[in-house]
């Protein structure tokens, strides 16, 4: 279990309804408080908030400067992400759900796992003028297969111009595999490598591998921006920050890029889910959730590069990324695992990006599907998916690194020629639908869904989180220990 501590004089602040944080709204009076105008506010001796997280990277002095992620479309490729009190609803918008959910229309684009909800509350609380895209991958149990977020990639990469007011700049990838073989073979560094050459800023999480663990795949991939995680041992300044103890170091090949805090985060609780019903100490009043891992050090990075991005837009994926390391804080200690140091966003916004570009081998993403699932094995029912094949039959690796470099993996709602995501996506714009539009009212939210069979009666109950596929192995050890989700402990 992690622990958390927070020291007397820091305590924390958290927010008990309303937004997370966030700067005041647009036109507030000098002085305002520093947060949306409908929250309110309580004390928590054990809580890190995402107030505190943003005094320990400089974000509130970007917000100072006006920076807020206006302008700048954050993707999210998760377990999906529930409308709860929070997220504004004219900042959220779908893309297709990919997962195993999918086929469950009372579940379909919804977080039934509540990884992805918890995360786009930090992105959100760090970078409030930013635009999030969910695209679904993991299901109600965090179950998902390497090929599903390769087409969730592929899908952001199609689809990152839509919505020209906030085009995708940026993908958060909280997400990894132990797969090991070489990353310019391996499919899934492939698919990240493609989204950064086309202007996509991709932040991974690293891993919980701890002193000994390797970056996970994709983090290992020398290109994107690998993000370990940092413990504040409960203060707001960096002097006494360290490498927290679960945050994978790497080694010499391949460290992280940077670290983010991401101990005892408090963000939002998708009640309900998955994660909130297994760990109810966790729950920081009636809207809230505590999280650790890279996971949530990944969404502070995320959220912090839209607001570097708004305050330099004309900065290209490897200029960020060298901003971002070039100004770093270095810890004490001299733990490898920190990589350049902890994320220093007050210094960012003004470090010099010269001789940024990066000139790795790229990946041909020509290996092995099954190899870049390394031991984890999606299970459904019964049967493993194992072997070069997707979750929807058999893949040609070739022949998909081509389309995806071509950017023609997805054609209309087709994935490599599968129908995956319905005539909702057929067309070539999916900016309007929005959770201020129809999709979010109605009987989804206040019927059924909520309070009927859906989350008392057979899903949660019955057959499906019971039998040979949801027992043994895959509930217990690396599965669940944050080799797929880069989550550490929902306690702390």
């Amino acid at each position: 279990m992690i622990v958390s501590r927070r020291a007397g004089a820091a305590a924390a602040v958290a927010l008990v309804a309303g937004a997370v944080f966030g700067p005041a709204a647009a036109g507030a009076a000098p002085g305002t408080a520093s947060a949306h105008p409908h929250g309110h506010w309580r004390f928590d001796s054990s809580a890190t908030t995402v107030t505190d997280v943003a005094r320990v990277i400089g974000a509130d002095k970007l917000w100072h400067a006006g920076s807020t992620g206006d302008g700048v479309g954050v993707a999210l490729v998760d377990t999906g992400v529930v409308p709860v009190p929070g997220l504004r609803a004219d900042h959220v918008v779908n893309g297709p759900d990919l997962s195993l959910d999918s086929v469950n229309g009372d579940a379909r684009y919804l977080d039934t796992y509540g990884h992805g909800t918890h995360l786009a509350g930090i992105v959100d609380g760090i970078a409030p003028g930013a635009m999030l895209t969910s695209v679904k991958v993991g299901a109600a149990d965090g179950a998902v297969d390497v090929s599903q977020v390769l087409a969730g990639l592929d899908w952001v990469v199609a689809h990152r111009n839509d919505d020209p007011r906030h085009p995708v700049r940026v993908v958060n990838l909280s997400f990894g595999t132990d797969g090991s073989q070489d990353y310019r073979i391996d499919p899934l560094t492939h698919a990240v490598e493609n989204a950064w050459r086309a202007g996509i800023v991709v932040v991974v999480a690293a891993g919980n591998g701890g002193t000994a663990g390797a970056l996970t795949d994709p983090a290992y991939d020398p290109y994107v921006l690998a993000v370990g995680a940092a413990d504040t041992n409960g203060t707001v300044g960096s002097g006494d920050d360290v490498v927290a103890d679960f945050s994978s170091r790497g080694s010499a090949a391949r460290r992280p890029d940077l670290v983010a805090p991401g101990r005892s985060i408090v963000s939002l609780r998708d009640p309900g889910s998955f994660v909130d019903v297994a760990n109810p100490t966790a729950r920081v009043g009636d809207d809230l959730f505590k999280g650790s891992g890279t996971s949530q050090a990944a969404a502070v990075v995320s959220g912090a590069v839209a607001l570097l991005l708004q305050a330099r837009p004309e900065l290209t994926p490897d200029q960020v990324k060298a901003a971002l390391t070039r100004s770093a804080f270095r810890l004490p200690g001299g733990d490898g695992g920190q990589g350049a140091g902890e994320l220093n966003l007050a210094r960012a916004v003004a470090a010099p990006v010269a001789g940024a570009g990066q000139n790795w081998a790229r990946s041909t993403g020509t290996g092995s599907i099954d190899a870049a699932r390394g031991s984890a094995q999606l299970s459904v029912g019964g049967d493993v998916l194992t072997g070069e094949n997707s979750l929807w039959g058999p893949f040609d690796a070739a022949t998909w690194a081509r389309a995806s470099s071509a950017g023609t993996a997805w054609v209309g709602g087709r994935w490599m020629g599968h129908e995956l995501a319905g005539a909702d996506w057929h067309g070539t714009s999916w900016a309007g639908r929005t959770w201020s539009g129809l999709y979010w009212s109605g009987q989804t939210w206040s019927g059924l869904y909520w309070s009927g069979l859906y989350w008392s009666g057979l899903y949660w109950s019955g057959l499906y989180w019971s039998g040979g596929s949801w027992d043994g192995l895959y509930w217990s050890g690396l599965y669940w220990s944050g080799l797929y989700w880069s989550d550490q402990s929902w306690s702390g």
